[in-house]
């Protein structure tokens, strides 16, 4: 296991889910971590209840730990979706707040953390969605927002590659997350069986950050095996192979 011994990293959205574990397996790993949420997290942390939709907040965050700590690592894992999130259910406010969380968010933790990443060369991940890149039941404001996750990556990552600063965009699909509870319909019990664990999706961040400075890997998509394929979901009524 590679160690990121003396590294700073700031995990957003880290309370549950993809970003708990990323921050899990970056502390595993040997580096000194921040983690933002809403709320509380226990762990080897250094916990900040930081609403990640707060300009000033993050700005003050951002500014706190960079200049305590530096900041050399910087994982965007805050997400939000809604049950009622097919087009003629969104009105003004879930269309902001699914675009403030999963997009605007993004942005402005980036944007305050960037002095910090350009000293010696940082990383900077940022967990978007395969509903970015092709149509699923996700609805049409948070495929924006992811979409938009992978566009701002790309654009951002034009100007700052030469500076040493590697942004990546992980694609992942359907995980297991307190998000698949948040869906209109229930996810089928033998098909959140074979869906993605968190875990799986911390390990391909830990691997993409400790690759030596010479390699960069711009975006990645990882999914379940037996559930998808790309453009494709499949459902699951019987057993199958493999598990």
């Amino acid at each position: 296991m590679t160690t990121l011994n003396g590294r700073t990293a700031v995990v957003t959205g880290a309370s549950s889910g993809i970003g708990q574990a990323i921050a899990s397996a970056l502390a595993d790993r040997g580096a000194r971590v921040h983690v933002v949420a809403r709320r509380a997290v226990t762990g080897p942390f250094q916990s900040h209840q930081v609403d990640v939709t707060d300009p000033m907040a993050i700005a003050s965050l951002m500014k706190e730990v960079g200049n305590a700590d530096g900041i050399s690592i910087l994982v965007c894992a805050a997400g939000l979706n809604i049950p009622d999130r097919r087009l003629e259910d969104l009105n003004e406010m879930r269309w902001h707040d699914l675009i403030e969380v999963n997009l605007s968010a993004t942005f402005r933790c980036v944007r305050e953390a960037l002095p910090y990443l350009r000293v010696g060369g940082g990383d900077v991940v940022l967990i978007s969605s395969v509903s970015a890149v092709w149509p699923d039941l996700s609805g049409p404001a948070y495929q924006a927002a992811k979409a938009g996750v992978l566009a701002f990556a790309r654009g951002a990552a034009v100007e700052e590659h030469q500076r040493g600063i590697r942004i990546s965009t992980v694609n992942p699909g359907m995980t297991d997350t307190p998000m698949l509870d948040r869906r209109a319909v229930p996810v089928d019990p033998a098909v959140r069986a074979h869906t993605l664990k968190p875990e799986d999706v911390a390990e391909l961040v830990a691997f993409i950050i400790a690759l030596p400075p010479r390699a960069y890997v711009p975006e990645v998509t990882i999914l379940p095996t037996l559930l998808q394929a790309p453009g494709k979901t499949m459902s699951v009524t019987a057993p199958m192979a493999h598990g």
